[in-house]
């Protein structure tokens, strides 16, 4: 199975190492998924990443934060990053992740955003919360975390 999560999935599992986002990126660890990103997800966590009140909170440098992001365009599936779609009428710029994930044939997109998120469902693919992929498609029982 593979699965597209939004920059804000990445920039959270950074800021709250328990929460929800961070768990889907262990069971990504684990074997339970296939990640897949795209370039332009991948810079657009980087921008989020070095915003500096961000850089306040989890205090990692540029250098940091592009190792981190080096690890993360080895270990996942990197869509090319070529088709554009006009699905998120909107926010166009979440159209991003309807494209990886069209273009690596990912079955689920993860995400917090509301603009996203109210497509639900395109082409096959679905548009879930984090709690919702934790539990209802990867069957995890979840603890109590913020």
């Amino acid at each position: 199975m593979r699965a597209v999560l939004d920059a804000n999935q990445f920039v959270s599992a950074v800021l709250v190492p328990v929460g929800h986002p961070a768990q889907i990126l262990s069971a990504w660890r684990m074997g339970e998924f296939d990640l897949v990103v795209s370039p332009a997800i991948i810079a657009e966590v980087r921008r989020v990443l070095l915003y500096p009140r961000l850089v306040k909170k989890h205090q990692m440098d540029e250098p940091e934060v592009d190792d981190l992001l080096l690890g993360l365009r080895s270990s996942a599936i990197i869509s090319p990053g070529a088709l554009e779609v006009q699905v998120v009428e909107d926010d166009p710029t979440d159209d991003k992740y309807i494209a990886c994930a069209l273009e690596a044939g990912a079955e689920y997109i993860v995400s917090g955003d509301d603009h996203l998120r109210s497509v639900e469902e395109y082409q096959g693919i679905k548009i879930v919360s984090p709690v919702q992929f934790l539990t209802d498609i990867l069957g995890h029982h979840l603890e109590n975390v913020e």
